[in-house]
């Protein structure tokens, strides 16, 4: 693949880590940080807080090493230049394998199940998947044929899924009871730490922003704009997290919130907007859960690529993964290595869900929390 500069501005890549982010996770996940703190709306805002201040100064390190290298890989790439080639291959191996293929098929199924809320279809597991596959191949085809058509659309769908994260914050606030929120801390969460298990779905609705470095030489003026993105997008995230949160807890109410589950963001907007203007809204939220699992993609079809050009010691089937076909920027090869992984873990997600295995978790959530391990490795090397 020729070495590409310029086909993602600053907006592009500050889009792409938000549109990651801010997807599934806050509308997915809002119902399991309550059933986490019992309820309280002011445990979880903590929680978000804290997290959030973990992954803003993780970027300000990622954005030290960033502003040193525009070589491809990402994380892997400064793993091998500022730590050491056994540990970007374990990073990589483990990105490629396990983390990205995980949070692919997870964010994936969620198109499925607010499809299903939208069209009023039974939400049986075997429907969600079916979609959440369907769009999946639509989002690996669409980023393998332009690198362009990936980052426009990652672009749009950031734009368009602020629209039900505002609204609803907003008149959620607004017609809603924060100060109740704020005031019911269970007795049963002040004498131990169990409401810190919320840390795992608020990891997991933050989680991505490092995926913005796999695309760092084709991000234009790389050594300064994505220190910047790095920077920029996490503040903004938080910002939009909280008020989200709390509009919907403080209209509906937690217990309601955990009640309904991942059907809370239909039922909010029915009740704010009517029928016609809650399914309005709901496609929005489509939209931007669709813009998760593009950004995730496009981030993700570059990995095995990055890998195969540092030879077969670092990764199988090299030479076949570095060939791209004639006149393309876009690692193609690798993307149908990553689109198979990503098949065969939406299986594992299928029959783990099915069966219960990961009582109010799934997959993704043990990828996240390992990949913030491997990720101290370089906040090391920065201090």
């Amino acid at each position: 693949m020729e070495k590409t500069k310029g086909n993602y501005g600053l907006f592009t890549t500050i889009a792409m880590i938000v549109g990651i982010c801010i997807g599934s996770g806050i509308f997915f996940k809002s119902d399991n940080i309550l059933i986490a703190t019992g309820g309280s709306v002011l445990l979880g805002v903590v929680v978000f807080l804290l997290s959030a201040t973990g992954i803003i100064f993780g970027g300000l390190c990622i954005s030290e090493l960033a502003s040193r290298t525009d070589k491809p890989g990402g994380l892997i790439t400064y793993m091998e230049e500022f730590s050491s080639q056994r540990f970007a291959c374990g990073m990589g191996w483990f990105q490629i394998f396990i983390y990205y293929p995980t949070i692919t098929a997870v964010v994936a199924w969620v198109v499925g199940i607010y499809t299903c809320i939208l069209f009023g279809w039974p939400g049986t597991l075997e429907l969600q998947m079916g979609i959440g596959l369907a769009y999946l191949t639509f989002s690996f085809v669409l980023n393998w044929a332009s690198a362009r058509l990936g980052g426009w659309f990652q672009s749009f769908s950031t734009v368009s899924k602020m629209i039900p994260l505002v609204i609803i914050a907003i008149f959620g606030l607004i017609f809603g009871n924060p100060a109740e929120g704020f005031r019911n801390i269970p007795a049963h969460t002040l004498g131990n730490t169990a409401w810190l298990a919320a840390v795992g779905p608020v990891a997991y609705s933050f989680d991505g922003w490092t995926i913005s470095t796999s695309i760092a030489p084709e991000i234009k003026d790389s050594k300064k704009n994505l220190p910047r993105a790095l920077i920029v997008a996490p503040i903004f995230i938080l910002l939009a997290y909280v008020l989200y949160f709390v509009g919907v807890s403080s209209y509906l109410g937690p217990q309601k919130v955990m009640e309904l589950q991942d059907a809370h963001v239909y039922a909010v907007a029915d009740q704010l907007l009517g029928g016609i203007g809650g399914r309005i809204l709901l496609v929005f939220v489509i939209i931007a859960v669709m813009g998760t699992v593009n950004g995730v993609v496009l981030g993700y079809i570059r990995l095995p690529y990055s890998m195969a050009l540092r030879g077969s010691g670092m990764f199988p089937f090299a030479s076949k993964l570095v060939h791209n076909g004639e006149k393309s920027v876009v690692p193609r090869n690798s993307a149908l290595f990553c689109f198979i992984l990503t098949i065969l873990w939406s299986a594992i997600h299928f029959l783990s869900t099915k069966n219960n295995w990961l009582p109010n978790s799934d997959v993704s959530e043990i990828s996240i929390v390992m990949s913030y391990l491997f990720s101290t490795g370089l906040y090391y090397q920065v201090l």
